[in-house]
């Protein structure tokens, strides 16, 4: 079957649910057993039934089942969130003694992680350059266990060339075990990024963004290609206590039945907004890979199939707190907020020097990150008009 179609299908099992289309929304935590040798095989196989709340609900299969059908993988594994799909694999691969690759450009959270908490449990960690490619093979070491990766990156969008660092990754086996890749694809999803085809061994998921869809649910999830890894990661989720709610993981699956259709259209929307602002005076650049004038384009171009609607400008000038308070506070479509990947706009200004070690920024202007959402492309240029007449008036 084509993708869209399995996207629409993927853990549905109307013939367990009295016929119903979608799965019930299971909140439990007991699981009562008719016999003890009843209970006992649940301790055996509890990653493959329902055995106590924490391990899993139908609801929560389900979901599991359709990621890892989406992303081509061995098995998913549902989170409470998208930082919580971040650490899991982290934890379950990194032991003290052991060393971990670390994009420059990744999620602030991720980084707050590796830097005070990993290194705390004595995981020595190094920040790369995203755009490095092969050349990761010179930073790669004996106790190398995990290179960790995001692409594009957060807020400065930087693609990177998976495929290459994959490979540097498969051809430096170390004593203590492979290393593996762990990619986070929440901007691309596996409709704009097939992560496991270019080389990656764990992919990670803040399925808040775009596979809910709509602002109202925290979910991550984690799918990987080996039942090894499978089992790794489960127990380290399960060690810290870490599982999603039935509501979430209700809406996770929903949310991922319109994927296709409105991940097609924000692309589209986006990249009318992104050619419109690149002709804005007081835009310098436009951060959007998709844009042949990106400087990740040609590898966007070689290894994704799509993209999404984040994307980031650069300001053509420095200007007073006062003046990007009057673009932001003005408008109409794009919320103030941090999140995005849901039906509506979203502005964000940020600061990149703030979270970087191994690259230099070297952009002195203000820095803004737009979602950009189903809305109408015509009503949203028009918003970001005005925006840019009180910036101009301010």
């Amino acid at each position: 079957m084509k993708r869209d179609t399995r996207i629409a299908h993927a853990g549905s099992h109307p013939e367990q649910q009295h016929g119903l289309v979608n799965p019930a929304v299971y909140r439990g935590s007991t699981v009562i057993f008719p016999t003890h040798e009843a209970y006992q095989r649940s301790r055996r196989h509890r990653y493959e039934m329902v055995s106590y709340g924490r391990a899993g609900t139908p609801t929560t299969m389900a979901f599991e089942e359709a990621m890892a059908e989406l992303n081509g993988g061995h098995r998913s594994i549902a989170m409470s969130s998208g930082l919580a799909a971040v650490t899991a694999p982290l934890l379950a691969f990194l032991s003290a003694g052991d060393h971990v690759l670390v994009s420059d450009s990744v999620y602030g959270p991720s980084r707050v992680f590796c830097s005070k908490m990993l290194s705390r449990f004595g995981v020595e960690v190094t920040y790369y350059d995203p755009t490095i490619g092969a050349g990761i093979v010179d930073l790669l070491r004996p106790e190398t266990r995990v290179i960790y990766c995001e692409s594009p990156g957060s807020h400065t969008f930087e693609v990177q060339d998976m495929p290459a660092i994959a490979a540097a990754a498969a051809a430096h086996p170390g004593p203590s075990g492979p290393v593996r890749v762990v990619l986070d694809n929440t901007w691309a999803t596996a409709l704009g990024f097939p992560a496991f085809e270019r080389g990656v061994d764990v992919i990670v998921e803040a399925a808040t963004k775009y596979i809910v869809g709509h602002s109202d649910a925290m979910l991550g999830v984690v799918t990987v290609r080996s039942e090894e890894d499978f089992l790794a990661v489960k127990r380290a989720a399960e060690a810290v206590g870490n599982c999603p709610g039935a509501e979430e993981t209700y809406l996770g699956l929903r949310g991922l039945r319109t994927l296709a259709v409105r991940l097609k259209q924000i692309q589209a929307n986006a990249l009318a907004v992104a050619r419109w602002l690149q002709d804005q005076p007081r835009v310098a650049r436009v951060m959007y890979p998709p844009l042949p004038e990106d400087p990740g384009h040609a590898l966007w171009r070689r290894d994704f199939t799509g993209a999404s609607g984040l994307m980031g400008i650069v300001l053509d000038q420095s200007y007073e707190p006062d003046a990007i308070a009057a673009f932001l506070d003005g408008l109409a479509l794009f919320g103030l907020g941090s999140s995005w990947g849901g039906y509506e706009s979203l502005v964000l200004p940020f600061e990149p020097p703030k979270g970087r070690t191994a690259t230099e920024w070297t952009e002195a202007s203000p820095t803004l990150r737009f979602h950009v959402g189903l809305e109408d492309p015509e009503d949203l240029i028009a918003d970001l008009a005005a925006g840019f007449e009180r910036l101009a008036a301010a």
